[in-house]
């Protein structure tokens, strides 16, 4: 397989994952580009690269800085925005996972704990607090998993999921 091709194939199926992670397929072709790329990229290369326009890839490049996958560079003597992409993947997970909770996780415990204080009582009323304490009680523990992985060292927290797995 020629670069171009694998690269494209990269960049394109970095967008299919981006759907996985609540991120829009283009946010994530341009991580996938920053991610590959040795030096950091203007704005103009990425329009280039992706043929998107400037306002998709300003917008996309501003939401990854949001999540805190791209960083702005700045270098000397240049007038335009550089941004990068760290390629340590690992780091990448562990900020996936605190964007994903505090976007998703954090205002689910926040409804729950609204939810579970019922002023009625009876059959629904006990059935929708016992359904809620129960979500209540696995999204705790998923966050607890998430912060056990986020503080983790990497070797130690992928063989620690291996043995779970034998």
């Amino acid at each position: 397989m020629e670069y171009k091709e694998a690269k494209d194939k990269f960049i394109q199926s970095w967008g299919v994952l981006g759907k996985n992670w609540g991120i829009n397929r283009t946010m994530a072709q341009v991580h996938a580009l920053l991610l590959i790329s040795p030096e950091s990229l203007s704005a103009e290369e990425i329009m280039a690269e992706l043929n998107i326009s400037r306002g998709n890839a300003n917008m996309n490049v501003r939401a990854l800085m949001d999540w805190g996958m791209v960083k702005k560079v700045v270098k000397p003597g240049e007038r335009k925005e550089f941004f990068y992409a760290d390629k340590d993947i690992w780091a990448l997970a562990k900020q996936v996972m605190i964007e994903r909770r505090k976007r998703e996780i954090d205002p689910l415990l926040s409804a729950l704990q609204e939810i579970k204080d019922i002023d009625e009582s009876g059959p629904e009323a006990e059935t929708l607090t016992k359904v809620t304490e129960d979500f209540e009680a696995f999204a705790d523990r998923l966050t607890k998993m998430a912060d056990v992985a986020i503080k983790s060292d990497e070797h130690w927290f992928l063989g620690t999921v291996m043995k779970l797995m034998k």
